[in-house]
């Protein structure tokens, strides 16, 4: 569990891994925007890993019951999400870190996942990729869905074969995906990685087996950060700056907390890293 000194507190609740949550350099970011925003306030944010859906539902119980926070962010939504109807029942006030269109009326702060995937597949094809795999995190969390939707649409306009296999954003299960994924026929030249880790992982899971990236198979990472830049070779990334969208959250907390006019927020916008990971499709010309 994290907090902060601050005496006002902001929850935060992630149902992984914990060990999984330290290597994951995109919550830190976040949660360090967030109390760039609050501190200034007296508020700092307490993060609390636990194991299921259960369990979180039942830390908002508690939080809700003994005055714990003044509010919480949800983060991960997914696909007929209880959370935020939950949350509106028990009166916790509350900001959503992604897309959501249930009957509960919270405020959200919500990137453009369908609009990086584009970007991404736009930029694969310029280097006449045209079989490309991807290792997606959780099928059920409603930014994947988007990615998905995304790529297949892509897929369909460009004339692209597209295979995605499901992991849970762990280092062992991206390892695991891609390994199936290069297994098929044909063999992608291209995977797209729905988080750092996996990418990092599989990246140095492939160098050890021989394979040349980019020159047989080139990767795409989706989440900047330090991991892809200390990578070998480097990996190209779609980078949402996660510190800034943690001072959205930020922003919308306190909006929630003054009672300010509550509206949906646009994240960060997600930009393109092209990094020595990527390159031209074996057989074509640099």
């Amino acid at each position: 569990m994290h907090t902060t000194t601050g005496t006002r507190l902001i929850g935060l609740v992630l149902t992984e891994n914990a060990a999984q949550v330290g290597v994951e350099p995109f919550f830190m970011e976040l949660i360090a925007g967030m109390e760039q925003v609050l501190a200034p306030t007296g508020a700092g944010v307490l993060l609390l890993v636990v194991t299921d859906l259960a369990a979180e539902l039942a830390t908002y119980r508690r939080w809700a019951g003994e005055g714990t926070v003044e509010a919480v962010v949800v983060a991960n939504i997914v696909h007929v999400d209880v959370r935020p109807e939950t949350l509106a029942a028990l009166g916790l006030p509350a900001v959503l870190a992604g897309r959501y269109t249930g009957p509960a009326k919270l405020p959200c702060v919500v990137t453009d996942d369908a609009g990086a995937m584009t970007a991404a597949i736009d930029l694969l094809v310029t280097l006449d990729h045209r079989v490309i795999g991807r290792v997606s995190g959780p099928a059920g969390l409603v930014h994947t869905a988007e990615r998905t939707a995304a790529m297949h649409a892509a897929a369909e306009h460009l004339g692209l074969r597209v295979r995605i296999v499901e992991a849970d954003y762990s280092a062992e299960a991206g390892v695991r995906a891609t390994r199936e994924l290069l297994a098929g026929r044909p063999a992608p030249t291209a995977v797209l990685f729905d988080n750092d880790v996996m990418a990092a992982a599989a990246e140095e899971d492939l160098m050890r087996s021989g394979l040349r990236v980019p020159d047989q198979v080139s990767l795409l990472a989706f989440a900047d950060s330090p991991l892809c830049e200390l990578a070998v070779p480097p990996l190209s990334a779609m980078s949402i700056d996660a510190h800034e969208h943690g001072v959205s959250l930020g922003r919308a907390v306190l909006d929630v907390l003054t009672r300010a006019a509550q509206q949906d927020r646009a994240g960060p916008p997600i930009r393109m890293r092209q990094r020595a990971s990527t390159g031209p499709a074996p057989g074509r010309a640099n």
